[in-house]
């Protein structure tokens, strides 16, 4: 058993497998390599919600994650946009978006008799987490909060397996970019995806694209890249024209 795991592998080393959901993301992504080296890959599932409110971008990097551990990935075509209740984004979307991805990857849980986990970890308040309750509903296990592993030393461990995700800034769902009580459309969601993919590809790193009502998107950027947006907004602002926006807003993260 490889060292560094210290909490994780109490949790993680008996089990008969796991079947990890995945986003993309850092804790995701420590959590899916502690299980593939503690019980190996051949006892490891990963599977990932597969629907318009994950960027492509996301899609590819839990797929690289995946390849790289030498994990079966499977895709899950969750269809929480099609759910009223998700669309109402009343304040309670996570709920239901976590209540689609825990639905679709039960079944497989229990063919497989394996524990389905997912990425919460020791810094995440579940009282301020919808998503905390389904899983909590579910027995839908954490094994990062468990352990008491929170932010940082999960970066600290994904630095030294030298996971992509390392570094990585924080990538909420698209969802997560439109206002409390605006409806979650397609349009909008692609319309975040096409925005903020174009300014990463420019190189901004710690962006947040807001979906305003009137056609307008917030631009919200890391105080240090602000002065470069400024110098740029003439580019910025045909970026989000291209995207279907009407108008750009620049504001700090």
């Amino acid at each position: 058993m490889s060292g560094g795991w210290d909490g994780l592998a109490e949790r993680l080393a008996g089990l008969p497998g796991a079947v990890v959901a995945v986003s993309g993301g850092v804790d995701s992504a420590v959590l899916l390599a502690a299980a593939a080296d503690l019980l190996g890959p051949e006892r490891t599932l990963a599977v990932v919600a597969d629907s318009p409110s994950l960027a492509r971008s996301e899609l590819a990097a839990a797929e690289r994650l995946a390849s790289r551990l030498g994990v079966e990935l499977i895709r899950l075509a969750t269809r929480e946009t099609e759910d009223p209740r998700y669309r109402a984004n009343t304040g309670d979307r996570c709920f239901w978006c976590k209540e689609a991805l825990f639905a679709a990857a039960e079944p497989i849980a229990r063919a497989r008799g394996w524990p389905l986990c997912y990425g919460e970890n020791a810094d995440d308040d579940p009282a301020d987490r919808p998503g905390s309750r389904s899983a909590a509903a579910r027995g839908v296990r954490a094994p990062l909060r468990e352990a008491g592993w929170g932010k940082a030393r999960i970066r600290a461990r994904a630095r030294e397996l030298g996971l992509e995700q390392a570094d990585k800034p924080a990538m909420p769902c698209l969802a997560s970019r439109i206002p409390v009580g605006v409806e979650v459309g397609i349009e909008a969601l692609r319309r975040i995806e096409a925005f903020e993919g174009a300014l990463r590809r420019r190189g901004y790193r710690e962006l947040r694209g807001r979906d305003l009502p009137d056609g307008t998107v917030r631009l919200e950027l890391a105080a240090e890249e602000l002065p470069r947006a400024e110098g740029e907004r003439e580019e910025l602002a045909a970026l989000a024209r291209a995207s279907g926006y009407r108008r750009l807003e620049l504001a700090p993260r």
